[in-house]
């Protein structure tokens, strides 16, 4: 009988302590912001329930206000789009967008404001603000004596964004190649990114990029459930379960061996779920750098390269009316 006696999802007991304020800050740092900090009954269901203190330094507050900035300048130009009604901005607010200059104005510096010349210096503001945000999480990850996994996995989302919205129309010559602001607008782009370059599901790091991202859900799932599973062994406690291999991380182990032949240790896992992660944007990037840019159709490479069966000939062939005698130019 089927007896759920220790279906862990959620925290049952919240222990209360003295807030934890962290290690002291050299002098001639900022402070934390929010001390001590707050205990959050809902935060504490899934995780540590103490929210704060946050420390922001030069940096965030740096990053923060770079994107207000460009933030308010991509919002007040999508209701600028609605003439200033703020009923319809709210009602069409999933579909307003600050559009790229348009395909005549090139990849110059300088973009008159009336031809999409606020979409660069928006993007100028928030790409300030994840360069500077990642300079932060860098000299935090450093201060603490960390190692540089967290940074070097952020880059490699920042790889992602500065492709979609930067190196590619510079490497195509126009701004009008770039992603829009905008919920539904981006989604639309991509449909039309794939369509225009022959079906980006035929672009092999394309595919690399779904494998990873697949991937990266998969082992999530996997680690998570496995670690909740072993919980009432002492499995949360990863670092001893490394060190000193007790009786959880054997029974998490046998489970796999049992179920798929092989399994991970309490360290490569982490190390198989960083790696996916990463490759995700990584691989992601490259194929969007590579359309457009060195590949203008990529159907047309498939079958060029023996990866996509060519479409059968169903139906006749079409002529051609501009072809056919008596036809004007």
């Amino acid at each position: 009988m089927f007896l759920p006696e220790y279906q862990n999802i959620f925290t049952r007991v919240q222990v209360r302590a003295a807030l934890d304020p962290g290690v002291d800050i050299p002098n001639g740092e900022f402070e934390r912001l929010g001390k001590p900090g707050v205990f959050v009954w809902l935060a504490g269901l899934i995780g540590n329930a103490q929210i704060g203190p946050i420390y922001l330094g030069f940096l965030g507050i740096a990053s923060i206000a770079t994107f207000t900035i460009g933030f308010t300048i991509i919002g007040f130009n999508m209701l600028a789009s609605v003439n200033w009604n703020p009923i319809q901005f709210i009602r069409l607010l999933p579909w307003l967008a600050l559009e790229p200059p348009t395909p005549d104005q090139g990849f110059k510096l300088f973009v008159p404001l009336d031809k999409g010349g606020w979409y660069p210096i928006a993007g100028a503001f928030i790409t300030a603000s994840i360069l500077l945000w990642w300079v932060r999480m860098y000299q935090r990850a450093k201060a603490l004596g960390l190692g540089m996994h967290i940074p070097w996995a952020f880059a490699s989302a920042i790889w992602l964004y500065l492709v979609l919205g930067f190196i590619r129309p510079m490497l195509m010559g126009s701004w009008a190649e770039a992603v829009p602001f905008g919920i539904l607008p981006h989604l639309d782009w991509t449909t039309a990114f794939s369509i225009r370059y022959g079906n980006l599901y035929y672009n092999p790091f394309h595919a690399l990029s779904i494998v990873f991202l697949y991937g990266s859900v998969l082992l999530f799932a996997m680690h998570g459930a496995t670690i909740l599973a072993v919980t009432r062994y002492g499995g949360e406690r990863e670092l001893e379960q490394i060190t000193d291999r007790g009786t959880a991380s054997e029974r998490a182990a046998l489970f796999w061996r049992w179920t798929m032949g092989w399994n991970a240790t309490m360290e490569s896992i982490h190390r198989w779920a960083w790696w996916f992660a990463v490759l995700t944007p990584l691989t992601g990037g490259i194929g969007i750098l590579l359309t457009g840019t060195v590949v203008d159709n990529w159907y047309l490479w498939g079958i060029k390269h023996g990866i996509v069966p060519p479409y059968p000939n169903v139906f006749p062939a079409v002529v051609d009316p501009s072809t056919l005698p008596g036809a004007l130019p």
